[in-house]
């Protein structure tokens, strides 16, 4: 018969497991700090020598890191998704800006269809709140702020989708936006026009989530990342004119 003798599970092995979840789920975050040891293991109810266990197996594994003197943090895992030479690839070439958006529209879209059918109330809420932050950044001309607020609406419904695949490239994916390898977030959001448009956009997302109209929600995100690629658009061919409108001048002066 294929039947085996149960064996009792090493403590530190649930310990692994559980921090494994918080990892994958994207609950703990690179760069995140656990707390000390002593808080730790009085929080999971094992031994200090069952959590050094699981701390060195992760350690080993690349998810964790220990810092001499700071602690232990969730390992810097998302930098592995692409390469230092691709990364300058997709940083030199202006075909990558308009891929990218393409990408984020259909995962975006995908997200935002299946947050609406199967995000919790509490993944809406998380939603509206940060949407409520926007708007109050952008009351008080904050671009910045705006921006990085922008990201972490996006991210808030690629959560709620409840997809640990997308949700870990997705945020790779936006490691690289924040780091402007793709484009200037902040840029966008300096034009008055502009932040009031993509502000309305932010709007009618957060609507279709919140009423669960995943049709909506699908339709909301495309039509933001039209206007957003259009606007780049813009942007870049403005920027060449005056490129060319420079060289004219500098050319007339000469003469």
């Amino acid at each position: 018969m294929p039947f085996q003798p149960i064996q009792a599970e090493r403590l530190s092995f649930a310990v692994i497991r559980q921090i494994e979840q918080l990892i994958l789920r994207g609950i703990l975050r690179p760069g995140d700090r656990l707390p000390a040891e002593r808080d730790l293991s009085e929080r999971f109810g094992v031994s200090r020598p069952s959590l050094r266990e699981a701390i060195s197996d992760l350690q080993s594994r690349g998810l964790l890191d220990s810092r001499p003197g700071a602690g232990v943090f969730v390992a810097e895992v998302l930098g592995s998704a692409f390469s230092p030479a691709l990364v300058n690839l997709f940083s030199q070439h202006e075909e990558s800006v308009f891929d990218y958006l393409d990408f984020r529209r259909d995962m975006e879209g995908l997200a935002a269809r299946r947050a609406a059918e199967r995000g919790s109330d509490t993944d809406l809420a998380v939603i509206a709140t940060i949407f409520a932050k926007m708007e109050q950044a952008h009351s008080k001309r904050a671009p910045e702020d705006e921006a990085n607020l922008d990201a972490a609406f996006h991210m808030a419904i690629i959560e709620a989708s409840h997809n640990v695949v997308m949700l870990h490239m997705m945020r790779s994916m936006y490691d690289l936006l924040k780091q402007g390898v793709f484009y200037n977030r902040q840029l966008m959001f300096r034009d008055r026009s502009t932040r009031s448009a993509l502000l309305d956009q932010h709007a009618a997302i957060n609507a279709a989530l919140q009423s669960r109209d995943p049709a909506a929600a699908r339709a909301a995100v495309d039509s933001h990342l039209d206007y957003v690629q259009t606007a780049l658009r813009d942007q870049l061919q403005s920027d060449r004119f005056e490129e060319i409108a420079r060289l004219r001048l500098d050319h007339e002066n000469a003469r």
